[in-house]
């Protein structure tokens, strides 16, 4: 690098401006004609995708696909130190396992890869190049030890830490004696003092005066990795993208990067910021908080269309915010001129609400209902295993009938192996004091049940089973037709709680309803 920098580097004179002008154009709503829509997720693996993440990555798709253009992944690894084991295949799968994928990323190709950071750095280094000749970037060769002490002394003296721009304006001698004795020196950015003004899609017009309150930025570190501001502007560049939908808080950086844009002499995309996706107390969602991190709700059991539902509803950017819209739905109703300034407060707690929506209406589709089949009856052998002495409960039709019948009742596909709904694959044991204790009656009342089995085994239906249930109580003296519930329900379920009584008999069929009669009987 140092006979490189010797060659290329020159101090900048005052008639070589960037030109204030250069390859910024007005931003405007509508689309480019001619021009391809390409926009990307630009996660740091650095941690697992959590619903932050999540957001950002959706609203980039569905602008994508509502204007027929690509979804770029690009993983922005370039800080080596603080990558996680795993969390770039985990971006990629939790965006498949959401019904997003990327069209062009890591894993899938593409034609403008690779699309992970670490292995473009010719391109970052041809690009500091261009701006070390133009005088728009030169070597820094201050010490950690240097800037960690100008961090020291402005936060003494509470002031925000900037760089000095010390080695703003060193001679071309002193660049070369420095460069004998270190020659991998950090590339820092000469801001300028105006910063050009743009119209942000979502926030308006901006214009942040980064030169006024920080120093020269670095933009390629000495160990020859580029920083966020040179990569994100030369991968943009490089891979066509057309709008730039991001988190605001990187609103105040882009006057930074469209200094760089000028430098370097290209066109910048359109920026639309994205409002912070917040808890429903206004505070930030913590990544300490494992619960937000989208492995966490799949392995939970909630539906990827929940995930997208809710946090498109607690936001702006759609003609309607309303419970229950698919994936498609997001497509058709979304506009990026509604996109508000306001942060979105998202209350996980409405979230089995939202699941329970889109539960019921994948039980609604015959496709999707054997789907949810084939979930349930392995859920059912990995919740139970070995208890499962009746191997029928297993069988398609019985897995279905419970779907249909708890069909708005569960939220989940799991609540249907919790404790609750354990009588459904195995069989309770029931004491006779436990049945006792609800009416004396038990032999009688479990007789005539078994009478009313052998009459109504054709036509087993909750309406049925409602009216000779009620005619079964009626006619027993001294007894309420809640205990006569009460009784069953224990008798059957073990349970205080549940589902209706004629429809728990309607879910374990006549057969097994009499077995467990019987076993009453025998006990």
């Amino acid at each position: 690098m140092a006979a490189l920098l010797k060659k290329l580097w020159r101090p900048r004179t005052a008639l070589e401006g960037p030109g204030r002008g250069v390859g910024w154009r007005g931003a405007s709503l509508g689309i480019d004609p001619g021009v391809a829509v390409r926009v990307r997720f630009a996660p740091s693996p650095t941690g697992f995708l959590h619903l932050g993440g999540l957001r950002t990555a959706l609203y980039n798709y569905i602008f994508a696909k509502k204007h027929r253009g690509s979804f770029i992944l690009r993983l922005e690894d370039t800080d080596q130190t603080r990558l996680v084991p795993g969390a770039a295949e985990n971006i990629e799968d939790m965006l498949e396992w959401a019904g997003i994928p990327p069209d062009e990323s890591p894993r899938r190709g593409g034609p403008v890869g690779p699309y992970q950071q670490s292995q473009r750095l010719a391109l970052y280094a041809e690009a500091t190049e261009a701006l070390l000749r133009s005088g728009a970037a030169y070597p820094c060769f201050c010490s950690p030890q240097r800037l960690e002490l100008l961090k020291k002394e402005a936060l003494r003296s509470f002031q925000t830490p900037r760089y000095d721009n010390r080695c703003r304006n060193l001679s071309q001698a002193q660049v070369a004696q420095k460069l004998a004795t270190e020659p991998k020196p950090a590339i820092r950015f000469r801001l300028e003092e105006e910063a050009p003004a743009f119209q942000d899609l979502v926030y308006g017009w901006n214009r942040h005066e980064v030169a006024s309150v920080e120093g020269d930025p670095v933009i390629l570190k000495s160990d020859g990795f580029p920083t966020y501001h040179l990569a994100c502007v030369v991968d943009d560049h490089h891979m066509g993208i057309s709008h730039v939908l991001r988190g605001s808080e990187w609103l105040v950086s882009t006057s930074k990067h469209l200094l760089l844009y000028q430098a370097l002499g290209w066109q910048p995309p359109h920026f639309a910021h994205l409002p912070l996706l917040l808890n429903k107390d206004g505070h930030k969602l913590s990544k300490r908080q494992g619960d937000i991190f989208l492995e966490h709700f799949m392995t939970a059991g909630f539906l990827p269309d929940a995930l997208l539902d809710i946090i498109t509803n607690c936001g702006s950017g759609f003609e309607e915010n309303q419970m229950g819209r698919t994936l498609p739905d997001l497509v058709t109703q979304f506009d990026l001129s509604r996109i508000t300034c306001h942060s979105a407060l998202l209350d996980l707690e409405k979230l089995p609400e939202f699941n329970r929506l889109h539960l019921h209406r994948l039980v609604s589709s015959d496709t999707q209902r054997s789907q949810l089949v084939r979930k349930l009856q392995a859920l059912v052998q990995e919740a139970f295993g070995s208890q499962l002495h009746n191997r029928a409960v297993l069988d398609p039709t019985y897995l279905e009938r419970i779907i249909l019948l708890r069909q708005g009742h569960v939220c989940r596909l799991q609540d249907l192996v919790s404790p609750l709904y354990s009588y459904l694959w195995t069989r309770p044991t029931v004491g006779r004091e436990q049945l006792g204790a609800i009416s004396e009656k038990v032999d009688v009342i479990a007789e005539r049940v078994l009478g009313l089995l052998e009459r109504s085994d054709a036509s087993f239906t909750q309406d049925m089973l409602n009216g000779e249930l009620k005619k079964l109580s009626e006619g027993l003296e001294g007894t309420k037709y809640s205990d006569v519930m009460r009784l069953l329900r224990v008798a059957l379920s073990g349970q205080l709680q549940g589902p209706p009584v004629a429809e728990m008999m309607v879910s374990l069929g006549p057969q097994e309803v009499w077995e467990r009669i019987q076993k009453v009987l025998s006990s």
